[in-house]
Order: structure tokens, then sequence, then C-alpha cells
């Protein structure tokens, strides 16, 4: 098979394992908006996720990339596995002992109840277990799987969140000493959350044991010392991501006024979730471009493949971009269903670029991450961790979630450009800047157009959209005709 065929095949599974269980996932925002009236109930639980991805970056710690480049240059392939199962497992329960023991502590500092101190301890501990298995289907090409538990994971979640959200109370109310009173408990939202997240990954986990059964355990110290080397830079940059990603929720809560923060974060967080579908996007095409990246990386001039993925993820990228905020204001109706959270609606142009920037920057990342020069990347995203802290913290104060969204853009951004610039100098890639800048500024300026100066009308947008869709069937109909359907 053709490899960029062999490549969006394998995009289409891992985007559908990324899509669906989000699409079921999003069920969850009008479900939470609707049990929780108040944006600050809401806000409180996107400020404990914004810890959640925090603490996941640390206990990965860059393991999962390094997992891919030592297991297709290796010979003993089960060396590369048994050495990372054993340090994630290590390394996971010492997490878990340790936080267990000073759960006081971060409850204290980062003002969270306990009670969701714990669930968070286990939730994370479960995850971090479940890193390299899910790595090892991605490496060895078993990306079906992959979808199946995925999607199982998220069907779970979403599942127990209709219940115990929805169900349990008027089962309740109905009956109430019925056999459901026991487990029912009034204004238990968010532990009912976290509840439903704690068993979905102790599932997922379970479906991932057969790695775990079936590994030799011999722990290579030389190979972990070389992973690790490979991985510090890594770790830095998911952390310096990470703060890009979600920090500003937690930075909201600090320097907004006490009597609104909460509340504004809320509505930030609902309307941050119009960008999901770029995200979505993006996600999948990174599952199924990186381990491309690694297993072409030593074929006969793989630079012009990496560029053709680019020139696609571009052109499929700006599709998504336009439509999405076209149609914004029929998506909020669905998606966020309580009235009170669409003032935030302003930042959705904005999130939703800033999305499309990072989709592009993950493209341009290969030439460090196939020439072992991961440093770079931690050097990109620590530029763009301290954009984003120090928009936030002198705009939060003036603008408020504003401040937060343009942030985010002005931060992927520069990652993007730096990326490119300093690629250009260490692993030059033949990318087609006339046709990726043609795309992307005329599906901006349309964008800008439909959103801003139209007012969001749905029928100019609609025309500009099928613009834009004529544009591109005149210039790229034969090619992406011959990339997806012709044999």
């Amino acid at each position: 098979m053709n490899p960029l065929k062999k490549l969006f095949k394998q995009t289409f599974v891992y985007g559908l394992a990324t899509v669906l269980p989000r699409m079921l996932s999003f069920i969850l925002v009008p479900i939470y908006t609707k049990v929780m009236p108040n944006p600050a109930l809401y806000g409180e639980v996107s400020v404990i996720f914004a810890w959640f991805a925090i603490f996941n970056v640390f206990l990965a710690y860059g393991m999962e990339t390094a997992f891919f480049r030592f297991f297709y240059k290796a010979d003993d392939k089960d060396k590369v596995i048994s050495t990372s199962l054993i340090s994630i497992i290590a390394t996971t329960f010492l997490f878990f002992a340790f936080a267990l023991v000073f759960q006081n502590s971060p409850a204290s500092w980062s003002g969270i109840d306990i009670k969701y101190i714990e669930y968070a301890i286990y939730i994370l501990a479960l995850d971090a277990l479940v890193i390299i298995p899910f790595s090892w289907l991605r490496a060895t090409d078993k990306s079906m799987r992959y979808a199946i538990i995925k999607i199982t994971n998220v069907s779970i979640n979403l599942g127990l969140n209709v219940f115990l959200l929805i169900y349990l109370p008027e089962i309740v109310s109905n009956n109430p000493e019925g056999a459901f009173k026991a487990i029912y408990k009034p204004d238990f939202q968010i532990s009912y959350i976290f509840i439903s997240n704690l068993i979905a990954s102790g599932v997922t986990l379970i479906l991932m044991l057969e790695l775990y059964f079936k590994n030799n355990y011999v722990f290579d110290v030389a190979l972990w010392k070389k992973m690790m080397k490979y991985a510090w830079p890594v770790l830095i940059a998911g952390i310096a991501f990470t703060i890009n990603e979600v920090f500003d929720r937690i930075l909201l809560e600090r320097l907004l006024p006490e009597d609104i923060a909460v509340s504004e974060i809320g509505k930030y967080a609902a309307c941050y979730k119009l960008a999901v579908f770029m995200t979505l996007f993006a996600t999948g095409f990174r599952l199924g471009i990186e381990p491309f990246f690694f297993s072409h990386s030593n074929s006969k001039n793989p630079q012009k493949a990496y560029a053709e993925i680019t020139n696609y993820f571009v052109i499929l990228g700006s599709v998504i971009l336009l439509s999405v905020i076209v149609f914004a204001d029929v998506l909020k109706i669905v998606i966020i269903k309580n009235e009170s959270y669409w003032e935030a609606m302003p930042v959705v142009p904005i999130l939703i670029l800033a999305s499309f920037f990072l989709g592009i920057y993950h493209n341009l990342s290969v030439w460090y991450k196939v020439t072992d020069k991961t440093r770079y990347g931690a050097l990109i995203s620590v530029v763009g961790a301290i954009i984003t802290l120090v928009i936030n913290y002198f705009g939060i104060p003036l603008f408020g979630y504003i401040a937060s969204a343009v942030a985010t853009l002005l931060a992927y951004g520069t990652m993007m450009f730096l990326s490119y610039y300093l690629g250009k100098k260490n692993y030059p890639i033949p990318y087609n800047l006339r046709k990726i800048g043609f795309y992307l500024a005329i599906s901006i300026v349309f964008s800008i157009l439909s959103f801003y100066v139209f007012d969001r009308n749905l029928i100019a947008g609609s025309i500009l959209l099928a613009l834009f869709m004529g544009i591109l069937y005149k210039l790229e109909n034969e090619k992406l005709r011959a990339l997806f359907l012709k044999k």
C-alpha cells in the first residue's frame, strides 16, 4: 500500500478512536451545563481537570515518545517494551504511595477539596499504567484494537455520567425508599463525575493487561538511560505545552475577582469546547503521523512525504476552521444548553485558529523527533509557555478570558513559526509555503468576515464556505481524489 494511503487509513482509525469518544463525551457538556446551571460549578470542574492534565504529563515524563523512537530502531523490541513498562510501573507506584500519604498538601495549595484529590490520585495512577500498552498498540499497527478500547473507555464514562447525573436523581425522587437510595447523594455532581472517570479508567487498564502478562520484565539500565536522555526534553516540552493548554483556567481563578472568577472560567471552558472539532482532527492526525515519522525516517527522501502530509493537513484543517466558525451559533445551541454560558462566544474563532496552529506545529515538529534533537522541542514549548504566562498574567485583570484566548493563539502561532525556522536550518523539508499560506490566509480572512464582519449571519457565512470549497475543488480535486479514492 502507498505509504501515504496507509498513513491516512491509520489517521482515520485513530481519528475515529479520538472523534467518536469525544463526540460521545460532547453530550457531557449539555448535561453539565444543564445539571450545573451556575457556571461557577462547571468552572470548578474545569480547574480540577486542568490540574489533571498537568500531572498526567509528569507521570508520562516523555516515555511515550521515547518508546516510539527506540522501538522502531531496536533489534530487540521486547527489551524496549519491558524496560518502558518497568519504568512506568515503578514511577506510578512511587507517585501513588507518596500522593496518598501527603494528599493534604496539594489540597491546601490548590484549593481543591481533599475528596477530589483522592479521586484524582487513583485516576492518574490508572491512566499512567496504560501509557505504554497504548503506545505498543500504535507501534504495532493494532489501530482497531486501540480504537475499540478508547471508545469503550469513554462510553463507560459517558454512560455513568448520564445515569448518575440525570437518571439517578429522578429514580430516587420517584421512589425515595428504593434500592438506588444507597448510592444517591444530593449536591454530589462533581464527585459523580470523578467516580465515572475512575471506573472507566479501571476498566481500560483491565482491557490492556495482556501486555503486562506477556512481558518478560527485563530491565536494561543502559537502554533506560538512553530513553530518559531522549525523554526529558519531551517532558519539559509536555509541561510547557500543558501550561499553554490548560493553565489559563488556573490563572483565571487566581487573577480575576473572587466573586466572578469561577463563573467566568465556566463560561470560557464551555465555549472552549467548540474548538474541539479542530482538536479532534489535529489529534487524530498526530496519532497517525507520529509512528509514520519514525518508521519512514530512513526511507528514500522522507522529507518529500513529510511535506505532502503537511499540505494535506493545512487543506483539511482550513475546511474545518471555516466550517466550525460559520456554524458556531448552531453548534452552541446543540452543545451548550444554558444561555448563561454563551457570553464567552467571541473567544471561539481565536481558539479554533489556535488549535489549527498547534496542529501545524505538530506536523512541523517531525524534524527534531527523527533527528533526536528533542531539546529543541522543549525550547520551543517553553517559549510558548512564557508567552502564555506573561499575556495571561498582565491581560486577565484587564480583559478576562479574552486575554487567555489571545495568549493561546500567540503561543501556538509562535511555536509554529519557531519550529519551521529551526527545522529549516537543521533538517530542511521542502514545504510548499505558497500553497500552505494561500489556504491558511483565505480560511482566516473568510472566518473573520463570517464571524465578526457579518456578525455570524448564517447565509453570508455559508456563501463564504461554499466559495472556499469551490476554490479547493478547482485547485485540489485531482490530487485529493488520487489520494483517497484511486486504488
